[in-house]
């Protein structure tokens, strides 16, 4: 007797993935994505939320399309706070500092003067909104890009003067230097160069500086407070 044809034990139908089982495993992997994705954002939120807010915030200043880079710089800028007009004191006629940085100039001034030096104070503190004038006006009238006068002037909220530490020095002897590269051949600038470290006084802007921003021999700003060390820890370390 013949016997019968041996069939699969499974049948066809039951071998056969279900389309809706298909799909349903089809959203695991997106969804584990998905999660990998929520949790590295949120990683990257509570690690980095100064740059982020940064890069996805609107720039920080009005007028300007540029943003602020990952270290904080805005068009080679460190951002800074103005100073209190109740933490300033006048150094001279129309010109203020923070107190320590205007009792570090005053002997400065008077130590350079005693060794023959004729140092001028061009400039001190500047509120946000002469910066604001310097930068934004004088763009103007010079017919000039937001990137180049950059180099030579900061954007309001990032100019080391409005910190109240900052000063702009010219040589009395040579005024036609008076904020110009060419200060750096002046006797005033030689003995700021040997002598400006004494009095917690620092330049800004060297040479082939490394934030971009153009060479300043007549810029130099005051470290010799805690306060002032931290408001340019960030300079200090990126020009390093």
């Amino acid at each position: 007797m013949a016997r019968p044809a041996v069939r699969d034990d499974i049948p066809v139908a039951r071998r056969t993935l279900n389309p809706a089982l298909r799909r349903r495993r089809g959203w695991r992997p997106v969804l584990g994505t998905a999660v990998v994705l929520l949790a590295l954002g949120v990683g990257l939120v509570l690690v980095f939320p100064g740059p982020l807010r940064r890069l996805l915030g609107p720039p920080p200043v009005q007028g300007l399309s540029a943003r602020q880079g990952i270290d904080g710089r805005l068009l080679g800028h460190f951002p800074y706070a103005e100073a209190k007009a109740i933490a300033l004191v006048e150094v001279a006629p129309g010109q203020s500092l923070r107190r320590e940085a205007a009792q570090a100039l005053r002997a400065l001034l008077q130590d350079a003067a005693g060794s023959g030096v004729d140092l001028r104070l061009l400039s001190a503190f500047r509120s946000e909104a002469l910066q604001k004038h310097l930068f934004f006006d004088v763009k103007a009238a010079r017919n000039q890009s937001a990137e180049e006068r950059a180099r030579v002037s900061a954007p309001p909220g990032f100019s080391e003067h409005s910190t109240g530490y900052a000063v702009d020095l010219g040589d009395g002897s040579r005024p036609q230097t008076n904020l110009s590269a060419n200060f750096d051949q002046t006797p005033a600038f030689h003995w700021l160069k040997q002598n400006a470290n004494r009095y917690h006084f620092q330049l800004s802007f060297p040479l082939n500086n490394r934030q971009g921003v153009s060479y300043e021999p007549w810029h130099w700003r005051f470290e010799g407070s805690a306060d002032a060390l931290r408001q340019f820890e960030a300079a200090q370390r990126f020009n390093r």
